[in-house]
C-alpha cells in the first residue's frame, strides 16, 4: 500500500533507495507509527530522507501520497457516526446555481444597505427562515446567516462562505499567532537574512579569539579577550492581518511571523482585521478592550523602521474607500487614509501578500491598496516575492 508513496518520493526527486524504504516498512511493522500521522511522517523523514535540502520535496511526495489522510478519525474501526445537529441545521441552506446568482442585484450602494438594515430591524417581529427581505437565514436576503447576496450584512454565522459580506454584525474571537512555529521557517530565515544590518552591541559575552591570540602574544600569558555579539541592527514594524479570509493562510503567516521573530532583535508586531484604522493590538483575546491607537504607533516608532504588513487584501471595497465601512465597528476616517499615513511615516514598506498571486486581478480592495502602497510594494508570500521585498526595503 506504501509503493505509491515511494513512487511520489522518486517524482520529486527525492534520493531514496529500496533498502531504505524497506527500513521504513520495517519500522511500521514493528509499531512505531501506526495511527498517529505525526509520527507517520517523521519516521518515513527520518528513514529516506538524507539532506536537509531534500525535506521540502519530501513534504510534496508525504503530500501527493497522503491526501486527506488527517481527516481519518484516530480510532482503527469507526463503529458508529453521530451527524452533528449544526451540520443538519445547514442542510437548509439554499444553494444557488450561477444563473439564480446573477438574478440577484447588489443593494445599491453601502449606505443604502444600511439605511435597509436599520428599518428591518426597525419592523422585523420574529425569526425567519428563507425568503428575500427579512433578516434570516438560508435566503437570498442581503441581512442574516447561510443564504447568498452579492453585498449583506452578516449576521449570526459562525464563519464566512462566499466573503460577500460588507460588514459583519457579530463579536468575533481570533486566536494569536504562534510564533514558535519552526518547521518550513527555514527557507523564509535565509530570505529575510537580505534584511540586514550588523552591529555589536549587548553586553561583551562573545569570544574575540583574534583578539586573545594578540594579547596573548604581545603578554606572554593567556589574555582572553570578549566582545559584543553581533546582531541584525535593523528595526521592523510587523502588521499582521488575523480573522475572516485570512484563516486559511494562518500556517505560513505563523512561518513567517516566527522566522522574523528569530530574525530581527528590533521587531515590533501588531495585529488588525482586513484594513488599519484607528486601533490595532497585540494580543487577539483582548482586541476589543486593549487597544493601542494607531496615532500612538505612528508617534513612538520613527521613520527608521522598516514597515511590513501581511494580509490578503481581499475585502469589500467599502473597507478602504470609506467611513463606516469598517468590517466590524463603525471608523471615522476610511481606510485608505490610515493607510496612507502608514506610508508617508514609513518610506521602507511593504505589504506580503499570502493569496495566490493568480488571483490577485480578481480583487477591487487589492488595486486600491496597491495604488496606495505602489504596485512594486506588494509581493507575494512566496520565497522568491520576500527576497524581492526584502531587496525594496534596502
Amino acid at each position: 500500500m506504501f509503493l505509491p508513496f515511494f513512487d511520489a518520493l522518486r517524482t520529486e526527486r527525492v534520493p531514496v533507495s529500496l533498502r531504505e524504504y524497506l527500513a521504513f516498512l520495517d519500522g511500521m511493522n514493528a509499531g512505531l507509527a501506526t495511527y498517529d500521522i505525526d509520527a507517520f511522517y517523521h519516521l518515513g523523514r527520518t528513514i529516506m530522507v538524507k539532506d536537509e535540502r531534500h525535506i521540502d520535496r519530501y513534504d510534496r511526495a508525504f503530500s501527493r501520497a497522503f491526501a486527506g489522510l488527517e481527516s481519518i478519525p484516530d480510532s482503527a474501526v469507526m463503529e458508529a457516526v453521530d451527524i452533528p445537529a449544526d451540520w443538519l441545521a445547514k442542510m437548509a441552506e439554499k444553494h444557488l446555481s450561477d444563473a439564480e446568482k446573477a438574478e440577484i442585484e447588489a443593494t445599491g450602494g453601502f449606505e443604502a444597505l444600511m439605511e435597509r438594515l436599520k428599518k428591518r430591524l426597525e419592523e422585523q417581529k420574529g425569526r425567519h427562515q428563507g425568503g428575500s427581505k427579512w433578516v434570516g437565514t438560508a435566503g437570498t436576503s442581503p441581512f442574516g446567516a447561510y443564504g447568498y447576496n452579492p453585498e449583506g450584512v452578516r449576521i449570526g454565522q459562525d464563519k464566512s462562505r462566499h466573503q460577500r459580506a460588507v460588514k459583519v454584525w457579530d463579536k468575533r474571537e481570533f486566536r494569536n499567532l504562534d510564533d514558535s512555529v519552526d518547521l518550513g521557517t527555514r527557507n523564509i530565515k535565509v530570505a529575510l537574512k537580505r534584511l540586514r544590518r550588523w552591529a555589536r552591541d549587548g553586553a561583551v559575552d562573545e569570544l574575540d579569539l583574534d583578539s586573545t591570540i594578540r594579547k596573548t602574544a604581545q603578554n606572554g600569558y593567556l589574555d582572553v579577550q570578549t566582545r559584543p555579539e553581533r546582531r541584525n541592527a535593523v528595526k521592523v514594524l510587523l502588521f499582521l492581518d488575523v480573522g475572516g479570509s485570512m484563516d486559511p493562510h494562518v500556517q505560513v503567516v505563523e512561518e513567517l511571523f516566527s522566522a522574523a521573530k528569530a530574525e530581527f532583535k528590533h521587531l515590533e508586531h501588531f495585529y488588525f482585521h482586513n484594513c488599519l484604522y484607528e486601533g490595532v493590538w497585540r494580543d487577539n483575546k483582548r482586541r476589543w478592550n486593549d487597544q493601542t491607537a494607531t496615532w500612538d504607533v505612528l508617534r513612538k516608532y520613527g521613520s527608521d523602521y522598516k514597515c511590513i504588513f501581511v494580509g490578503d487584501a481581499s475585502m469589500s471595497p467599502y473597507e478602504v474607500a470609506m467611513p463606516g465601512g469598517a468590517n466590524e465597528h463603525w471608523n471615522k476616517e476610511a481606510g485608505s487614509v490610515w493607510l496612507a499615513r502608514a506610508r508617508d511615516q514609513w518610506p521602507a514598506h511593504l505589504w506580503i501578500n499570502p493569496m495566490d498571486q493568480r488571483y490577485w486581478p480578481h480583487t477591487q480592495s487589492l488595486h486600491m491598496i496597491q495604488e496606495i502602497f505602489g504596485a512594486d510594494r506588494m509581493v507575494p508570500m512566496t520565497l522568491e516575492g520576500i527576497s524581492r521585498g526584502m531587496r525594496l526595503l534596502t
